[in-house]
């Protein structure tokens, strides 16, 4: 069954969770934009970097998100999603809540691909693609996140 296919309930939670992640990914644009701002000290050109990088392929995701919806016949929300901000600037709180931030994006693509699992080929292989991509993402401010030597997965 592809997506043309797909009955209008299922159209509609695809279209809802589509939103959530476009909403989610430009959060993460803001977020990163934000902290590329925040950042002091000796570190800052290559973690400023970083940052800037991680804000514009938010905002890929976010456009490819919204592509989707409109693919679908609906209309990509104009929302933003939640902007957690502890006001603490340290480049490990900024970590922390960037991991934070990960695994809620990585949550909204598995609930994609589990209700079009079966039903949109189409949708199910970005899911598949974007879940892939955030999970190496998520990996990398979790390595970033372990002191020099340490091999087992930051746990905060």
């Amino acid at each position: 069954m592809n997506h043309a296919e797909m009955d209008e309930p299922q159209r509609k939670t695809a279209l809802t969770q589509l939103n959530t992640i476009l909403e989610t990914e430009l959060a993460g644009v803001v977020r990163y934009t934000h902290y590329a701002l925040m950042v002091y000290g000796y570190n800052r050109i290559p973690i400023v970097s970083w940052l800037k990088a991680n804000a514009t392929e938010g905002l890929d995701h976010a456009h490819r998100a919204g592509e989707l919806v409109t693919l679908l016949g609906g209309h990509p929300s104009l929302k933003i999603g939640p902007l957690l901000e502890t006001a603490r600037h340290d480049i490990g709180d900024i970590l922390r809540e960037s991991l934070e931030h990960e695994r809620a994006s990585l949550s909204a693509y598995y609930a994609l691909l589990s209700s079009v699992e079966g039903r949109s080929v189409l949708l199910e292989d970005y899911a598949r693609q974007m879940i892939a991509s955030e999970e190496l993402h998520l990996d990398e401010v979790n390595k970033m996140l372990r002191r020099p030597g340490e091999t087992e997965p930051f746990d905060g």
